[in-house]
């Protein structure tokens, strides 16, 4: 068996990411049209696409509650927040959402088409990689800012 049959059936690296997933983040970055994207691998399409948009009033709990509980996702979150010198600031996190209950084989594609995605986003501030809702708890996002 070759290395290449080894590494094929697990996890597909290449993946492309579609238009309308950089469109959605410069909308979030530029227009502040969303308070979070939530984007899926598209396996069929062989590609990184929307799943869903959180509006610029929804809440980070509300941004929380679209993350499946047994499966993988990236996002992007706009974390407003005011600076301890009382100045109004925003930073975009992205998020690489990989629960433990999720398939292993999600796990590895997720992983492995991560680095090339996030390369698509330029202005992404921090980076959470999270297994659980402990690692995204807002208090976390609030440490990394300041």
């Amino acid at each position: 068996m070759s290395f290449r049959s080894l590494s094929r059936p697990n996890a597909r690296s290449g993946m492309g990411v579609a238009d309308e997933s950089k469109t959605t983040f410069h909308e979030l970055q530029r227009k502040k049209t969303h308070r979070y994207v939530v984007f899926r691998i598209d396996e069929s399409k062989n590609e990184v696409v929307v799943e869903k948009t959180g509006n610029p009033a929804e809440s980070y709990d509300d941004f929380l509650a679209s993350l499946p509980d047994n499966d993988c996702r990236y996002a992007v979150y706009d974390f407003d927040f005011v600076t301890s010198e009382n100045c109004q600031k925003s930073k975009i996190f992205f998020f690489a959402w990989s629960p433990e209950t999720s398939h292993i084989r999600a796990k590895m594609l997720y992983s492995t088409s991560k680095e090339q995605f996030r390369r698509e986003l330029h202005g992404i501030h921090y980076e959470i990689q999270a297994t659980d809702s402990t690692e995204v708890d807002l208090e976390v996002l609030r440490e990394r800012a300041n």
